[in-house]
């Protein structure tokens, strides 16, 4: 049997399957923000336990990440510009694990993309994936950080604070998983991910201490972000306020994070994934998707369905393999090289599985209404969302209204309409 054949055959076995009306649905949540980031990350910066750790003529590296963090252009600006006026010579380092496809030139231009370039940042940028060997843990794991970090008269450490996609500990994705793992690059990653999610937990800490001990770490800034993707939090903390004060910062973030408040459905639609996203492509802590079990949370989706892929991702589909179904644009545009990377040093090989690939948008939403077991299938419970990053409006099927306009959290605005599919049975 040919491929069109194929093709033809599984188009027909969904034929039946009705699709819902959508609604538009807005949601709700706490809206705290800084309205002047860039007078707030200057008063920071000058705190005195801060400013005093930057001399004239010192070499200072800044590191900066693989997420989509707001803000983070102008931050790492602020920074450069703070530590120029003191007499320092700041240079930015990638600091992402294995992302950007494990490679100097792909992590250059993931933060480059996000406006931190040189011109902008007014400083220099060196990207390598080579790295040194500066000490061992406490429980004798080899230590290894970024070459030009290493070689630095200090280090400052950029990052966002938020719940983590794999593991749940005291420090999840912020300050110490940043001098962890980003730092560590593929190789510091590698040997910290070997364990596997279950321990991270306790590696994340035990690796940033001996870190924090060995290299030499200024101090740190997090960042935390509203449900909108707004900056509402700035800190800079000294290495001991680090290790002392972000567990009470991970909880405020966790406090602020979006979240679809109807959380009982029959199928999730994510319009797109990507690293630009989250660290899985869509973030579990709200898709309810997680790739391992130690972590938990989001919502209970029977089935989940991914249409596409960010630009942004470039070819990386991390996270594609939790879901039941995606489309033939997602997987045609999805690269092993930079998939792959990310599965092999995280050991969580699951991120990079396939699910089902359907020919287009409407056969791959049909695919997984017509799997859920014991539901209504005239009335389907279906949300559709933009990516994990924008939940301020979602779309909910019929089923869902009435349940919409009870929630105080939620708003429905929008008549009910079908899926406005093109003549090849896609969305775009």
């Amino acid at each position: 049997m040919n491929k069109t054949a194929e093709r033809s055959v599984v188009t027909e076995l969904l034929a039946d399957v009705k699709l819902p009306e959508m609604a538009r649905a807005r949601q709700i949540f706490d809206r705290p923000v800084i309205e002047d980031l860039r007078a707030e990350v200057r008063a920071e910066l000058s705190k005195d336990e801060i400013s005093s750790c930057i001399k004239p003529g010192m070499r200072i590296a800044i590191t900066s990440g693989s997420r989509g963090v707001a803000n983070i252009a102008l931050v790492t600006r602020e920074i450069v510009g703070f530590l120029k006026e003191k007499g320092a010579v700041p240079f930015i380092i990638p600091t992402m694990g294995s992302h950007g496809g494990a490679t100097a030139e792909g992590q250059r231009r993931i933060i480059e993309e996000y406006g931190v370039t040189e011109e902008y940042c007014g400083c220099e940028i060196l990207s390598s994936m080579e790295v040194k060997h500066i000490g061992c843990t406490d429980e004798g794991h080899k230590v290894l950080i970024d070459k030009y970090a290493a070689e630095s008269d200090g280090i400052i450490v950029l990052g966002r604070i938020k719940a983590h996609t794999e593991f749940r500990g005291p420090y999840e994705s912020g300050l110490m998983k940043m001098i962890t793992i980003g730092l560590g690059k593929q190789q510091g990653a590698e040997v910290c991910h070997e364990a596997g999610f279950k321990h991270m937990g306790k590696l994340v800490p035990l690796f940033a201490n001996a870190i924090l001990e060995q290299a030499p770490i200024l101090f740190g800034v997090g960042l935390i972000e509203n449900a909108y993707d707004e900056t509402c939090v700035v800190k800079a903390l000294t290495p001991a306020q680090i290790r002392e004060e972000e567990p009470a910062l991970l909880i405020r973030a966790k406090e602020l994070m979006a979240k679809i408040w109807i959380e009982d459905v029959d199928v999730l639609i994510v319009d797109k994934i990507g690293k630009d996203i989250s660290g899985n492509g869509a973030d579990p802590n709200i898709t309810g998707k997680f790739s391992t079990p130690w972590a938990a949370g989001g919502i209970d989706a029977q089935r989940s369905v991914v249409l596409d892929l960010t630009d942004a991702t470039h070819g990386n589909a991390t996270g594609v393999g939790v879901f039941d179904s995606t489309t033939r644009r997602l997987f045609d545009k999805m690269s092993f090289e930079a998939t792959y990377p990310n599965a092999i040093t995280s050991t969580v090989l699951l991120v990079g599985h396939i699910p089902l690939v359907l020919e287009n948008d409407r056969d791959a939403i049909a695919i997984a209404l017509k799997s859920c077991n014991e539901t209504d299938k005239e009335n389907p419970r279906v949300i559709r969302i933009r990516d994990t990053m924008h939940l301020d409006e979602i779309l909910i099927s019929k089923a869902l209204i009435e349940e919409a306009r009870e929630h105080p959290n939620m708003e429905v605005i929008g008549e009910p309409m079908g899926f406005p599919f093109d003549p090849e049975g896609n969305l775009w």
